[in-house]
């Protein structure tokens, strides 16, 4: 994980999520959990971008 998406998974987390995964199931479902709450989306932007 490089120092970018730690910074991208704490200030924009589907961003984060976009930049390593792509437009798709991962994203849709942080973009509403960040939306929901700010940190249920940074928790779940470094689980999805932390598994390969």
């Amino acid at each position: 994980m490089s120092l970018l998406t730690i910074i991208l998974n704490i200030i924009l987390p589907p961003l984060g999520v976009f930049v390593n995964k792509g437009l798709g199931k991962d994203f849709l479902i942080n973009l509403i959990l960040t939306l929901i709450f700010w940190l249920p989306g940074v928790i779940h932007a470094f689980y999805v971008t932390s598994k390969r």
